[in-house]
């Protein structure tokens, strides 16, 4: 069955907003990405922030169970529930389109998920290979570190905002409140960190 659920005001961090829609329907989610569409039109970099969460299989059979996309904090975050989706040409073509930007964080298990769903990004950039924290200790660092140093502190412990079994519930409607928030921040997050990344 379709729906579809929209947040006004969620909070990203500090004074950022977010505008939400949460959706397994195909014409809000043609509708939203029709708008996406309109605004990276005017854009110089036409940056999607692209984020994952997958169903709760074993790792050598997961799927995506939700897809995230933000183009900036003025346009709705699209968290399009994959899992209990029909397939849809639109949303095919738009992830497809050599024109944008997909940025994402440590993509190569997103890639391989995606595949197992036919569906392929054209122009993928991992910002974890592209942008390291300054005098970093670590081997790679995580979207907590780099957010936390590019957007605002709050972004630091970010994956300790969400629990281990809240993680294997992505596929498991209706999702929590806090489901929605935690994917909503990590689409803006991506998208954020590569526009401030390509803007310097």
């Amino acid at each position: 069955m379709a729906f579809s659920d929209e947040y006004k005001g969620v909070e990203a961090h500090g004074n950022t907003k977010l505008h939400v829609i949460h959706t397994n329907d195909k014409k809000q989610m043609a509708i939203c990405l029709a708008q996406y569409e309109r605004h990276l039109r005017l854009q110089r970099h036409k940056i999607v922030g692209i984020e994952l969460e997958y169903n709760n299989e074993p790792e050598a059979m997961q799927k995506p169970a939700l897809i995230q996309l933000s183009v900036d904090k003025t346009q709705p975050v699209l968290l399009f529930q994959l899992s209990a989706a029909e397939r849809c040409p639109i949303f095919d073509n738009f992830l497809a389109d050599p024109r944008y930007t997909f940025a994402g964080f440590s993509v190569d298990g997103d890639k391989t998920r995606l595949e197992r769903v036919n569906l392929e990004v054209a122009n993928f950039v991992d910002i974890q290979k592209e942008w390291r924290v300054p005098e970093a200790t670590k081997e790679l660092d995580s979207l907590g570190d780099v957010s936390g140093m590019l957007i605002d502190d709050y972004y630091n412990n970010m994956k300790k905002k969400i629990t281990d079994d809240e993680h294997r519930r992505w596929a498991t409607l209706p999702l929590s409140m806090r489901h929605i928030k935690y994917a909503a921040k990590d689409a803006y997050a991506v998208y954020e960190i590569w526009n401030r990344i390509t803007l310097t």
